[in-house]
């Protein structure tokens, strides 16, 4: 079943100042209450951390390459940011994106740009108002359009969104039969990152209108969140790395735990200790960020983007 979002429709107006939480999941959620559908799949970070009641993220499968990436016009090709003329036009639609790279690259200019990738790639190779556009490397790749990524950003250039790269099955909450189905469709270290980045942003109450970057990386049974907020013009920005234990046995815990969320996330088959760890980490790592000070600049952004 094929459908259309309001974040799909609204092309002329950046998502940050559309102001709707939901955008890319509204209309797919009401299709899932009315029985329509019995999943629906979606990319991670468009899901809001809090999910509307009734609903769960019930499977997460095998992350592509969480990075952003830069598609170059076809005259810079061979190029990378730093070797663009002073005053190259870069289009992105992400105050996360913007906010770390004219911090990094000063002698650039970021505009808006909006529609899907094919309405993108268009606008940059038709037109000259682009030297290059940033876009989220798995959605290149799904596309089958790898070849045009010029340059990927590091995590030393650009910190990448919630959940990027992360594809999430929702579903009914108490629909038993789907939700067994799908779990097995669950990537373990997957879940668990994102379970940590999701706990992080919705404990600073981040959302698309906010400048709110995450890198997790699992080695050895210890997961390592690093998480920053930024100003919009990136002149000010906080950043911290964490870490935490996750190596749990699988204990089976059937019964009155079985529908654990974590975040919006219900995974059976991940050691529900894990999940809590992840979850906790999260939760530290924006506490930090806010006893330093995140709320402020977290406010003063949103206000600057309404203002816009």
């Amino acid at each position: 079943v094929a459908m259309s979002t309001t974040g799909d429709k609204i092309l002329d107006t950046a998502l940050s100042k559309i102001g709707e939480k939901s955008l890319f999941t509204k209309e797919l959620e009401n299709a899932l209450e009315r029985n329509e559908v019995d999943l629906v799949v979606h990319s991670l970070k468009d899901l809001p951390t809090s999910l509307p009641p009734g609903f769960t993220i019930g499977a997460i499968c095998k992350r592509e390459n969480p990075l952003d990436a830069v598609v170059f016009h076809p005259k810079n090709c061979g190029k990378t940011l730093s070797l663009l003329p002073e005053k190259s036009v870069i289009g992105t639609s992400s105050l996360r994106r913007a906010a770390q790279l004219k911090k990094k690259f000063p002698h650039l200019e970021f505009r808006d740009i909006r529609g899907n990738l094919n309405t993108r790639l268009k606008k940059l190779d038709e037109k000259e108002d682009f030297s290059a556009i940033i876009l989220a490397a798995a959605g290149l790749k799904r596309m089958g359009w790898e070849n045009r990524i010029g340059q990927l950003l590091g995590p030393e250039d650009c910190l990448y969104a919630v959940g990027q790269g992360a594809l999430a099955v929702e579903v009914r909450a108490k629909d038993q039969e789907i939700l067994n189905m799908v779990s097995a469709l669950h990537d373990a270290d997957t879940v668990l990152c994102c379970i940590a980045e999701r706990a992080f942003m919705k404990h600073l109450e981040g959302g698309c209108s906010v400048p709110v970057a995450v890198n997790t990386l699992l080695k050895d049974g210890q997961l390592y969140l690093t998480g920053a907020v930024y100003s919009l013009d990136g002149s000010d920005s906080l950043k911290e790395t964490m870490q935490t234990g996750v190596s749990y046995p699988h204990q089976n815990e059937d019964g009155p735990n079985d529908d654990v969320q974590h975040v919006g996330i219900t995974a059976k088959n991940v050691p529900g200790q894990a999940q809590e760890a992840a979850e906790n980490l999260g939760v530290e790592l924006a506490s930090l960020l806010l006893s330093k000070g995140a709320k402020h600049i977290l406010s003063v952004a949103r206000q600057l983007n309404d203002a816009r």
